[in-house]
């Protein structure tokens, strides 16, 4: 059962710079098809996208292979299959990417009961396909049309909903059971309502929502996003140690290749490190309107003659500029 319940990952879909920090904490980022990080702008950021989700309201399988193919993400959510005609379609399309990308995490949505054994028992190269279990934004929900023990013995990824709700169906998914159901295998999950919420003045954290109208928005998505992963370590679900993104790949936040130095003589770097989640909740409120900030957030000004200034803030830059005499000698700014 503590298997079973391991995930392999857990998502984080969005644009940066609220990628930029699930990323940093262990967290799959990635995107729909038809959507960016956002982060092209930004001069030493680069958040990759991982895991590529369709857009189940306006669905274009078309669109979303060409664009599976443009960035070769580690994990596809191909589409929601709602007649068995529909999962034929998307096997079919899983098959041949799994051909192309065979270490690939494919996912199907049924939405349908003959949906689950044509996903489940799909004659695929590799591991099998992945079963999408339903539980967000999506009108059909995957108690509307099944039972949780037509989804035990199979790969499942639960698609939407808070932490405490994902929780509830990972224990119906794998706990024993009287007829002698073997568990699903919780491949993933993944939830994006933080970010949303974060808009409301609230943050998710183990005890429910929590007010934060004093933090900024990227503050209160952090704060969410660091008691979720708190809240999945303590219940054997986080993803086992060096199998998280981070740990895998390069950080999403590069250090820049050229000089740059603060303008205040400070260090630009992140004063956040991650600590463990009992120091969380003394470090998530750093960040206030005098810094510091981490160097994606920095405005980022070369001048003439090759000299580069890195300012916290618009007023720090216009100090700096009036006194050292830099006004008007700007060759490049980047924020």
């Amino acid at each position: 059962m503590e298997v079973a319940r391991r995930a392999e990952y857990i998502g984080f879909l969005h644009r940066a710079p609220f990628a930029t920090e699930a990323y940093a904490l262990g967290f799959v980022t990635g995107a729909r098809e038809d959507c960016r990080i956002q982060d092209s702008h930004l001069r030493n950021v680069d958040v990759p996208i991982l895991m590529l989700d369709n857009d189940f309201n306006r669905p274009d399988l078309d669109r979303y292979l060409t664009r599976f193919r443009e960035v070769e993400p580690e994990i596809g959510v191909v589409g929601d299959a709602r007649t068995p005609e529909e999962a034929h379609t998307f096997v079919d399309a899983a098959r041949e990417l799994k051909s192309d990308y065979p270490d690939a995490t494919i996912i199907i949505v049924p939405k349908c009961r003959e949906a689950i054994d044509i996903v489940a028992n799909a004659d695929i190269p590799g591991e099998s396909l992945v079963l999408g279990y339903a539980m967000g934004r999506s009108n059909i929900k995957a108690w509307h049309f099944s039972d949780i023990a037509n989804w035990r013995g199979h790969r499942v990824h639960l698609l939407g909903a808070s932490p405490t709700k994902q929780w509830r169906v990972i224990q119906e998914l794998t706990q024993p059971n009287l007829t002698g159901d073997p568990p699903a295998d919780i491949i993933g999950l993944d939830w994006n309502g933080p970010q949303g919420i974060a808009y409301k003045g609230e943050s998710w954290s183990r005890d429910g929502w929590q007010d934060a109208d004093f933090l900024s928005i990227r503050g209160t998505v952090r704060r969410s996003l660091r008691e979720m992963r708190a809240f999945w370590e303590e219940r054997g679900v986080w993803p086992a140690e060096g199998k998280t993104p981070i740990e895998r790949l390069e950080p999403a936040v590069k250090e820049p290749d050229d000089p740059i130095w603060a303008a205040n003589g400070g260090d630009l770097s992140d004063p956040d490190p991650l600590g463990s989640p009992d120091e969380w909740a003394e470090l998530v409120d750093y960040a206030d309107e005098d810094g510091p900030f981490p160097i994606e957030q920095a405005i980022v000004v070369t001048y003439e003659g090759g000299r580069t200034l890195a300012y916290r803030t618009q007023t720090e830059r216009d100090y700096v500029e009036y006194y050292e005499g830099l006004k008007g000698k700007i060759a490049d700014k980047r924020t």
